[in-house]
């Protein structure tokens, strides 16, 4: 019996000393909108895989930044906006991309503030022109989108002087909570932050979801490892997580 005992222990100890030694760090970058998803994903991964991840978190314009910036990554779960950047794409894999979620836009006030009507896109605008002041990224897909509603609406010259531009989505949530923004406009997953109250998403008619698309890195050299991470984002597990975090899968 005990050297039946001594032999599977040595046999789990091959098995844990195999599983370290094809371990893999897998660099990823990631839309900031997604960090609370990520919270999950990053530590289920890890430990249902044996591989780590380093998750570069940025706005549109800093992912395509870093992809761009000759350091080295495996995989991108980004804005699709990232991918229409001709110089980022060629810095991914070629061939199609991996939708991965996606979400709409929405408003939010500091918890306990008066709600605006934005039920139509009348109303939505009426909001807009008469809100102080608007928390948002411009320089983000979200903030790209937000402006294509402010042109749909014919407000753009006028939104100017109200918005405070933010570089973060935690920051977007945290000056309408402490009271230096009247609204907040960003993705509705972001917006259910404590300290705020949604209002609502934008009018139907005004809706534009931002979408999240993953990719490997054109450089990997975890191309096994990066591979797996992208498996394992269309699992029943993964898609659990990103709806539980108020975005829709796929």
């Amino acid at each position: 019996m005990r050297t039946r005992s001594f032999a599977a222990v040595g046999i789990l100890a091959g098995m844990m000393l195999s599983s370290a030694a094809n371990a893999a760090e897998l660099r990823v970058l990631a839309g900031g909108a997604m960090t609370a998803v990520w919270s999950v994903l990053k530590p289920n991964f890890e430990q249902t895989s044996g591989h780590k991840l380093d998750v570069f978190f940025g706005t549109t314009p800093n992912l395509i930044k870093e992809a761009t910036s000759g350091k080295p990554f495996d995989v991108g779960v980004v804005p699709v906006e990232v991918m229409r950047d001709a110089a980022a794409r060629s810095h991914f894999a070629a061939g199609p991309t991996l939708d991965i979620a996606r979400v709409g836009l929405g408003v939010a006030v500091r918890d306990g503030a008066p709600k605006p009507n934005i039920s139509t896109p009348d109303a939505f605008k009426a909001a807009l022109l008469n809100a102080e002041s608007v928390a948002s990224i411009p320089e983000s897909a979200t903030g790209y989108s937000i402006a294509k509603v402010f042109e749909r609406l014919d407000i753009t010259e006028p939104m100017k002087a109200k918005m405070k531009a933010q570089p973060t989505p935690a920051q977007v949530v945290a000056v309408v909570a402490n009271g230096e923004a009247e609204l907040a406009l960003f993705l509705m997953n972001v917006l259910t932050a404590p300290g705020l109250d949604v209002v609502g998403p934008f009018p139907a008619d005004l809706q534009q979801d931002v979408v999240f698309t993953a990719a490997l890195g054109a450089g990997t050299k975890e191309a096994a490892a990066a591979k797996a991470l992208l498996d394992y984002l269309k699992t029943p597990d993964a898609v659990s997580v990103i709806k539980g975090k108020g975005m829709t899968p796929g």
